[in-house]
């Protein structure tokens, strides 16, 4: 009795695969990707937000008739299967159990690990023949006359399932729905009716055979027919050659001293003032750059800019770019490989080993703040330290933290871990807060923070003036609007242009 199942794609096409209750899902699989024109062996299949086992078939695998299945992307990491070959007779009677057994990663082909049994890496050093056996007959079976050495081909049987041909060698255990835990193949062998040099040039078609020594272990190298693709023969993973998604690695960004870009933690948004009025760079690193007053009003500066009502109206660019979030938001995302993950990490290195000097302002109990440059190598307890010598009362305890949700503090420590640059990951400009301790007594915290000396050197932050979106469009144009283009233009029944009702309920918020 046949039925079917429906395969949605990673863009929502659909496709119907008629099964039987003998079909295994992984032949549901292929025909699935060979309809998207797509490779099965970056995919599999989902079932209600659960991973299908493909290894088994539709009759037990507890899908019912017309169930829908998802496509979704393979990981990219392969992982440990446990592989126990059982070996015949007569070359199984000095192999304990009759059985090989050997770890193997998710994406190695059935071709190379039969290699790998019959090498001595994986059969503790027995040198089986498995792929390279023949068998003298004469010719039409007679018992004289001249012969010929005919391929005997191994069959191997998973969980039911045969395979006997080289195109299904060429499957990995991925492939056929292994992606962990163990499988047991039995092996066997079966005549079959071509010549042993003919088998041997249908296997020089099919595998790429390259013999290395490693150690003084001699490893077995198979590649497939697809260009650009080498496979190892030893127990690591192979590497595949990714088409679908670009690695996601990120790019080292060159941070200086004089850099305005974002840090990734936490940035300073208030712009430096004017050249003439910074402090010149002093000899003593502890001493700040720049000493910044508390504000005298208590409403923010910043807030006090004239916002025109434009800037609170979402435009069209707004509601596309918040359809593309939504449409990002919805998609599968595969996990990074041990390459990506390797790449984003020398990134990070090379990001982090570009860093020169950091620019960090604290800002301290009672809204004012200092500026210091430091260097790459400035740990914890430098800031400490360069607080310390100018807030009025050293010897009370306090902690610095970052900003945002975390909180994450900064240890006054002078050991690699608390590095600013590699310890925390600060780069660029940084802003600090100075949290009191709670053993400090109340009429210290209503005390001014700074010394004397070193409020005397203060100025006051200045808001710069932000050109509006209208004055720097006008500034990019040269010319002003016109009249009649600031009007709304009428539609053919003589009304205004309607605002769909969607896109009115973006601007509430």
């Amino acid at each position: 009795m046949s039925s079917h199942v429906v395969v949605i794609g990673t863009d929502l096409r659909r496709t119907t695969v008629k099964v039987s209750p003998g079909t295994f899902l992984t032949d549901v699989l292929d025909k699935a990707c060979a309809h998207f024109k797509l490779s099965s062996s970056k995919y599999t299949l989902k079932h209600k937000q659960k991973q299908v086992d493909l290894s088994v078939p539709f009759r037990v695998s507890g899908l019912v008739a017309g169930a829908r299945l998802e496509l979704v992307q393979r990981s990219q990491t392969p992982s440990a299967v446990q592989v126990a070959l059982e070996v015949p007779l007569p070359e199984g009677k000095e192999i304990p159990g009759r059985r090989l057994i050997q770890k193997f990663p998710s994406d190695i082909s059935i071709w190379k690990l039969l290699r790998q049994f019959e090498s001595g890496t994986a059969s503790a050093g027995r040198n089986i023949n498995i792929t390279g056996r023949a068998v003298a007959q004469t010719a039409g079976g007679s018992t004289s006359g001249s012969g010929q050495m005919y391929y005997e081909t191994p069959v191997l049987n998973i969980m039911g399932r045969e395979l006997a041909s080289f195109a299904e060698f060429q499957k990995t255990l991925a492939q056929l729905g292994y992606n962990s835990g163990s499988v047991l193949i039995r092996l066997s062998y079966r005549l079959s009716g071509q010549t042993l040099y003919e088998a041997m040039e249908e296997i020089a078609q099919h595998f790429k055979e390259t013999e290395e020594v490693v150690g003084g272990v001699n490893s077995v190298k198979d590649a497939t027919a697809q260009p650009a693709e080498e496979q190892k023969g030893t127990v690591a993973p192979e590497d595949t050659a990714m088409t679908e998604a670009a690695p996601l690695t990120a790019e080292p960004s060159q941070s200086t001293s004089a850099d305005v870009g974002a840090a990734p933690i936490a940035t300073e948004t208030s712009q430096e003032p004017p050249a003439s009025s910074t402090l010149p760079k002093p000899s003593d690193p502890y001493q700040p750059v720049n000493v910044f007053l508390a504000p005298s009003g208590t409403i923010p500066a910043a807030a006090l800019a004239p916002a025109p009502e434009s800037d609170f109206q979402p435009t069209i660019a707004h509601a596309q770019l918040h359809q593309a979030r939504l449409q990002e938001s919805s998609r599968n995302k595969r996990l990074l490989s041990d390459k990506e993950l390797a790449e984003k990490a020398a990134a990070e290195e090379a990001r982090l080993a570009a860093v020169k000097s950091l620019r960090v302002r604290i800002r301290f109990p009672d809204n004012t703040s200092s500026d210091w440059e430091v260097g790459p190598d400035a740990t914890g307890s430098f800031l400490y330290e360069a607080v310390r010598r100018v807030m009025a009362s050293p010897e009370q305890p306090f902690h610095l933290t970052l900003p945002g949700a975390e909180k994450t503090v900064i240890k006054d420590a002078d050991a690699a871990a608390h590095n600013l640059v590699r310890g925390y990951k600060l780069a660029g400009r940084v802003l600090l807060s100075l949290v009191w301790e709670d053993t400090v007594p109340a009429e210290i915290r209503k005390q001014p923070f700074l010394k004397a000396n070193v409020a005397r050197q203060g100025q006051e932050v200045k808001v710069p003036d932000m050109p509006t979106q209208g004055e720097d469009a006008e500034e990019r144009s040269g010319k002003r609007p016109a009249a009649d283009e600031e009007k709304p233009k009428k539609t053919g029944d003589g009304g205004a242009k309607k605002v769909p009702k969607w896109f009115k309920g973006l601007g509430k918020k």
